[in-house]
């Protein structure tokens, strides 16, 4: 008896059948055939005919030669891989080098900070990578390869679910994995032992002849597949969501409402396919903005909670919803959703002309400069005239902490994010603000270039410090600012985004197909009952797998000892008994 189970060739053992055994081991494969035989370039054979007809047919057929043999190297696997990695790369500078699509301001001051390389960055298209004619190239070339290397290997995997599982080699001791036994139970009786036991394992099973072939593991090839369809899943959803994406950012005032309309963003940007009609139809209004932080230790002044109250609606006559946003929480209505990024303080001043006519009264936003929500901001006034009745304009910029240290801390900065200690610093200019030339001004940036400041009766610039309740006056009877009190603000972010439910379930997907791919190994087993000239039946079970694995003996140890229940092994005759036998 013989049960060894071999994981390597006997070289002492001839060949006697290589394409059988070929056959075997290139079926496991789903790889076009074309790949596995790469033509060469204009080989068509044919005899070329003489003359001008004959070797225009000729330049065509290389022409075509050379054309099938690109799209060969394109569709190949090793070529994908390679455009991926390169779409990897690409995907650098996009990280490092400020985009326009993402930061406009700060494409300009990279530009002004680095007027040497500025330049070449632009030529090259750095500041749009993701746009840019390279990185589409790239990204339409590995699109291109995906599916010229899916749709081939598809059909091909189709045909081989369908196929029955190969016939068994004549000679199985040349398999990698390998064991033999002599039993007394009949052939058939054995090979309907090996059809059950390989049906019960989930093999494939078909009986041809004195052997049985199972062929297993096909989910190996369906995760291969998966993992690139959903590579092209993934492409889809990321061009989709360049496509037809929308940002914008809203600053709203407590008691202040926003309409989903391009008018009403401060900032907005979008792909080329969306449109303002893309737009959802919804409002909300700020109700109120809840901030709580840590009192003491390392973490003291860290924000806890951030929440704002809001009441929204959708449609130009829905019905108005209460709500609330917060951090990593956002509104979702429709397509898009709002997100709330941050919040600061509003001081709402009341400015009166020379005449003692009002001529400014509201809330003003200050963007915080620290996390201590010290903020500076301007107040601009142009409807105005002075004491002599002139038409003129105002500018106010400062600062406002919302917790003052005292006179006696020595700094001007915040204790505090919370409002427990509230003061504004103000200077005052008068003169041109400059809203009147038509041109883009930033409303929280005073331009003094054409204006004069307000000057103190010391001939000092005139700076104050304001707290709630009490009145800046200007000199010579220019007017006066008064500091009424407090509104917080929210700033939001509306974002719409196609794609990410398409982009998450083509990620797991080929996570899925990837797991497949690796831990599924491709295997086939053959078990042959022959009679032997003693009487006996030799059984030959053999196991062949795409790729060299110690698991494969293991697995065709554990089926042969199954098998052996059914059909025991006995002892082989020695030679001298069978010489015996022959006499």
């Amino acid at each position: 008896m013989s049960e060894d189970v071999t994981n390597g060739r006997d070289s002492s053992v001839a060949v006697d059948e290589p394409d059988a055994e070929d056959d075997a081991r290139s079926q496991l494969s789903t790889a076009p055939a074309e790949e596995r035989a790469q033509a060469v370039p204009g080989s068509f054979g044919g005899v070329r005919a003489p003359g001008a007809a004959g070797r225009a047919l000729w330049l065509l057929r290389e022409v075509a030669g050379w054309a099938r043999w690109f799209w060969r190297q394109l569709t190949s696997m090793r070529v994908a891989l390679i455009l991926l990695f390169l779409l990897s790369l690409a995907s650098v500078p996009g990280s490092l080098i400020p985009q326009t699509s993402v930061d406009a301001v700060k494409v300009d001051q990279f530009r002004q900070q680095h007027d040497v390389v500025a330049p070449l960055y632009e030529k090259l298209q750095l500041f749009d990578v993701y746009t840019s004619v390279w990185f589409s190239a790239i990204y339409i070339l590995l699109f291109v390869s995906l599916a010229g290397c899916i749709v081939p290997r598809s059909w091909q995997f189709v045909g081989q679910l369908r196929a029955r599982p190969p016939r068994a080699p004549r000679r199985l001791d040349r398999m990698p994995a390998y064991t033999t036994w002599h039993t007394d139970a009949e052939p058939d009786e054995v090979l309907g032992t090996a059809r059950t036991l390989l049906g019960g394992k989930r093999f494939r099973v078909h009986a041809q002849g004195d052997a049985v072939a199972a062929e297993k593991g096909y989910l190996r090839e369906a995760g291969n597949l998966l993992f690139h369809i959903a590579l092209i899943v993934l492409l889809l959803a990321f061009a989709a969501g360049q496509l037809w994406k929308s940002e914008g950012g809203k600053l709203i005032i407590q008691g202040d409402g926003f309409s989903n309309t391009l008018t009403q963003y401060d900032d907005f940007k979008s792909g080329s396919l969306f449109g303002p009609d893309d737009l959802d139809s919804f409002g909300f209004r700020l109700e109120d903005f809840t901030a709580t932080y840590a009192k003491d230790g390392p973490d003291a002044t860290t924000p806890r909670d951030y929440r704002a109250d809001i009441t929204y609606w959708e449609g130009a006559d829905g019905k108005e919803k209460k709500t609330s946003i917060e951090m990593n929480h956002p509104l979702e209505v429709g397509g898009s959703k709002v997100y709330l990024l941050a919040h600061g303080f509003a001081p709402v001043v009341t400015v009166k002309d020379g005449q003692g006519d009002i001529a400014y009264r509201g809330p003003v936003a200050f963007l915080p400069q620290d996390t201590n929500l010290t903020s500076s901001g301007v107040v601009k006034v142009t409807d105005y005239r002075d004491a002599k009745g002139r038409k003129d304009q105002l500018g106010f910029q400062g600062f406002f902490v919302p917790t003052f240290g005292g006179a006696n801390s020595g700094t001007m900065f915040s204790q505090s994010p919370e409002l427990d200690y509230p003061v504004l610093f103000l200077t005052a200019y008068r003169g041109d603000l400059g809203l009147d030339a038509g041109l883009a001004q930033n409303v929280y940036q005073l331009d003094t270039d054409n204006m004069k400041q307000f000057k103190a009766e010391d001939g000092r610039a005139l700076a104050q410090k304001i707290l709630p309740g009490e009145t800046m006056k200007l000199p010579d009877g220019a007017g006066s600012l008064k500091f009424e009190g407090v509104k917080q603000w929210a700033n939001f972010q509306v974002s719409h985004q196609v794609g990410n439910g398409w982009a998450l379930g083509g990620a797991l997907a080929a996570i899925a197909g990837l797991a497949g791919s690796l831990f599924i190994q491709r295997r086939r087993v053959w078990v042959r009952a022959v009679p032997a000239a003693d009487g006996r039946t030799v059984v030959e079970m053999a196991g062949l797998g795409r790729s060299e694995s110690p698991r494969l003996p293991e697995e065709l140890s554990d089926l042969a000892m199954s098998m052996q229940a059914e059909a025991p092994a006995v002892a082989e005759p020695s030679e001298e008994s069978a010489e015996g036998a022959g006499k």
